[in-house]
């Protein structure tokens, strides 16, 4: 287990090799990566691949004479990036010449001209060493975590998986298990839990890491743009369907797919669906001609399986050929020891949404934290911590500045309690727990409560719940017809 498994990267796009020397050396003690380019097109090469962090920039970046037209590439710079990258921290060292020639108004004048146009902070050289340092803290905190696995490509992070409780060492051991193998992989877990992390775990340490991975949400379409999205389309095939159209299946050729929320596709479908998985061949809608395809699936579900099998929501031959290998992700009310490297990994990336230098958790807030349910498990943690960044103020993260959030991060209550643990049981293992209340009944609890608790706002209840918008409709929509929905 790893300490700090990827870096922060920034730019530093200037010509100019002292002030580069000196940054270089002030990011290389911070354990940050510094890249440095002298033209304004390599600088917008580096950026648009999806790695940078922070820019500092000159107001001229390439050392051209005046003649030339280029001693404003600077801000040339900084005009692509507000208006491609607006969440990019830029920050600009004025020529030294302004300093030089004591020209205090042209200084002014490029302070006010770089400022308006989106610079965080302005600078003249050469730039004192703790404010340098300051901003670093500002907007690139690195603060230390546990990670028990991460990979990168270059100098992007393509997943990182944060924490050090023994239920998570063992689903990531099972998974790089699992990953060399050709077995279909269900991974099963509350919503918010990081199932997707996990399936991208499973597809990097395989043998078709080299090949693509796709993913579908399959509670994001309506029935019929399900079969056009995973099998593609002919040209003619509907209204609108204006050329052929390869879909998922075809994308992920050679590679993984994803079948994320398996759970909410109908079961016409999931015949449509077998088929396909059991000889890896398939018309595109419209279209008379098979189509072979060599595809690894993963399927994700936040519902134990089983019991909608035995439901008859999700047909059993299906559920068979997609569970090859299962692993269950726990919820993070049984990853309490996560918690402390989970909040610190979230300040480390949404600090410089509030510009605020943390250095230190409020262990009030810590202990609320600990005795919490988290419904909405990593998913609500991390909306709770960028909250807390956004209305708090100060180096102390607390709660003391978001005072709505005490009434909803409420411990539950030793009944509440008994409820949350029969739904775990039953969860895992498909049957009645505790009392012999169904789970369902636990479920309708929670949705009712959450809609009243957002005064009916069934968007912010689904996130609340860490559900889809679709998903709470239809159990909207069945308690209406069951005569189970009360007034909210």
């Amino acid at each position: 287990m790893s300490r700090q498994d990827d870096f922060a990267n920034v730019l530093i796009a200037d010509s100019d090799p002292e002030l580069a020397r000196f940054l270089l050396e002030i990011l290389a003690r911070k354990g940050i990566r510094g890249h440095l380019v002298s033209s304004k097109e390599k600088a917008i090469d580096f950026i648009s691949r999806g790695s940078c962090d922070f820019v500092f920039t000159g107001e001229a970046i390439s050392s051209m004479t005046e003649k030339s037209g280029r001693k404003q590439d600077g801000f040339e710079l900084l005009d692509n990036v507000r208006e491609n990258w607006p969440e990019l921290p830029v920050v600009m060292i004025a020529q030294a010449r302004d300093v030089e020639s004591h020209n205090q108004w042209q200084t002014i004048r490029t302070v006010v001209k770089a400022v308006r146009r989106g610079c965080y902070d302005f600078l003249t050289r050469p730039p004192d060493r703790d404010k340098i340092e300051s901003l670093l803290d500002t907007f690139l905190p690195n603060h230390s975590v546990s990670t028990i696995a991460s990979a990168q490509e270059d100098t992007r992070s393509l997943y990182r998986i944060v924490g050090r409780s023994a239920n998570l060492i063992q689903i990531v051991e099972l998974a790089k298990k699992i990953a060399p193998t050709s077995a279909p992989v269900l991974i099963s877990g509350e919503s918010g839990t990081g199932k997707e992390l996990i399936a991208y775990l499973v597809h990097h340490r395989s043998k078709r890491a080299q090949g693509s991975y796709i993913k579908i949400n399959c509670a994001a379409l309506s029935d019929s743009l399900l079969e056009s999205e995973l099998f593609g389309h002919e040209k003619g095939a509907f209204t609108g369907a204006c050329a052929q159209r390869k879909g998922r299946f075809e994308m992920a050729h050679g590679g993984t797919l994803l079948l994320d929320e398996i759970t909410e596709t109908p079961i016409k479908f999931q015949a449509k669906l077998l088929r396909v998985l059991e000889q890896q061949d398939f018309e595109r809608v419209g279209g008379n001609e098979s189509v072979r395809v060599d595809v690894r699936i993963i399927s994700t579900t936040n519902k134990n399986l089983l019991d909608e099998v035995r439901q008859g929501r999700f047909r059993e031959d299906l559920y068979y050929r997609l569970s090859g290998a299962r692993l269950v992700i726990c919820p993070l009310r049984e990853r309490r020891e996560d918690l402390s490297d989970l909040v610190w990994y979230f300040v480390n990336l949404y600090a410089h949404e509030a510009q605020r230098y943390i250095t230190e958790l409020d262990p009030a807030m810590m202990d609320i934290f600990a005795r919490y349910h988290w419904p909405g498990n990593v998913r609500q943690l991390r909306n709770v911590v960028r909250m807390s960044l956004t209305l708090g103020a100060g180096p102390v993260l607390s709660l003391a500045d978001v005072s709505w959030l005490f009434d909803e991060l409420q411990p539950l209550t030793q009944q509440d309690y008994a409820d949350y643990e029969l739904s775990s049981d039953k969860y895992i293992n498909g049957d009645f727990g505790l009392g012999g209340v169904p789970l369902e009944h636990l479920e309708r609890r929670a949705i009712m409560d959450t809609l009243r608790q957002t005064g009916g706002n069934q968007t912010k209840a689904a996130k609340v719940l860490g559900i889809s918008d679709r998903t709470l409709r239809d159990r909207i929509h069945r308690y209406r017809q069951e005569g189970s929905l009360q007034p909210v």
